[in-house]
């Protein structure tokens, strides 16, 4: 068996997107928005190419992850520069094999490499606390996009890649406005998800539909079966 992984190049544009597709269908809400969020990110100011992968399983495309440059703002309002990452995609077939957290792990030392000193998510602590991944309240930073009554936001995570870097650092993350770009374009996500082979959209216990309110704030709801 052999696994590559190695940065994505134009020629798998089509491929990573489809793969991102089929990876996220019906997991988070019916359809998906992802593969739309990928195609426009790559011209986004806050992409950074070096840290956009994809991993190959004998020659198979089965996984991708891509990461953005963000920001935690502090109380004083100065902006500290961190990183997030996603979608990070593995095709159905391969889930819940390891290849997720094998990439996950790959491109987190490369973006150590290149500089970043954390990464703050929105996600599952039982994947991500797998890579060091803790709650993010934990290191004294909020989500901007929670409640704010909401003291512990369970699925925003973050994790350091310099030691103690978050140590004297208080303060509240905002996610880039590029991963919001179906919510701001649904005429464009439409166009775009139309080139791809139709797919049932279903409603599943479970996922999460995400509400852009007011230009500012999501909002999460549990959708009922």
């Amino acid at each position: 068996m052999s696994i590559i992984i190695r940065n994505e190049t134009p020629a798998d544009y089509r491929a990573v997107e489809n793969l991102t597709r089929e990876s996220f269908w019906n997991v988070y809400r019916p359809g998906c928005t992802e593969h739309y969020v990928l195609h426009c990110y790559r011209s986004a100011p806050d992409f950074v190419p070096e840290l956009d992968f994809v991993m190959e399983k004998d020659g198979e495309l089965i996984g991708h992850v891509m990461y953005s440059r963000s920001e935690i703002t502090t109380s004083g309002g100065k902006a500290i520069p961190i990183m997030t990452f996603g979608p990070i995609s593995i095709a159905p077939g391969y889930k819940r094999q390891g290849y997720g957290k094998r990439l996950l792990d790959y491109s987190m030392e490369k973006a150590r490499d290149i500089g970043a000193k954390a990464l703050a998510i929105t996600g599952n602590i039982d994947f991500y606390g797998k890579s060091g991944f803790v709650v993010a309240s934990t290191k004294g930073i909020r989500y901007a996009d929670a409640d704010p009554d909401d003291t512990v936001v369970p699925y925003f995570l973050i994790k350091e890649l310099e030691t103690g870097f978050l140590d004297s650092i208080t303060g509240t993350y905002h996610d880039p406005e590029s991963y919001f770009v179906a919510e701001r374009d649904p005429e464009g996500f439409e166009a775009f998800e139309a080139r791809f082979p139709p797919k049932e959209k279903k409603k599943l216990p479970g996922q999460i539909f995400l509400y852009r309110a007011g230009g500012n704030t999501v909002c999460l709801f549990p959708l009922k079966s």
